[in-house]
């Protein structure tokens, strides 16, 4: 039989859990806030210098040498950048439903 207190007991951790869940999800949305606009800024950045190095070149050679220098470097942090952001959404999912772990083994009958 159910009793008053075990629901106001299990009412009150369930709100507890999704304060904790929400505090979690916006500190994770955060992060990867922050992480987008750190890389936008970068890229910016470098596309600034390189646009200012391609004004400055005075044959073709010394053109192609730039694009290509700069697309390799493009490159390279868009791959490590996205994978920065991936590993911030993950961290972000799983730190958000960590505070609801403690509910669900309540209510999940244990393995036999």
């Amino acid at each position: 039989m159910v009793k008053i207190e075990d629901i106001q007991s299990y009412g009150k951790e369930h709100m507890e859990s999704v304060t904790a869940s929400a505090n979690n999800l916006q500190s994770g949305v955060q992060a990867i806030a922050t992480a987008y606009g750190d890389y936008a800024k970068k890229s910016f950045e470098d596309t600034k210098s390189f646009v200012e190095k391609l004004s400055g070149v005075k044959s073709l050679d010394k053109a192609l040498e730039a694009q290509t220098e700069y697309l390799r470097s493009s490159y390279e942090t868009f791959v490590a950048e996205s994978q920065k952001i991936a590993g911030l959404y993950s961290d972000c999912a799983k730190q958000t439903f960590k505070p609801y772990e403690g509910l669900v083994s309540k209510f999940t009958p244990a393995a036999q």
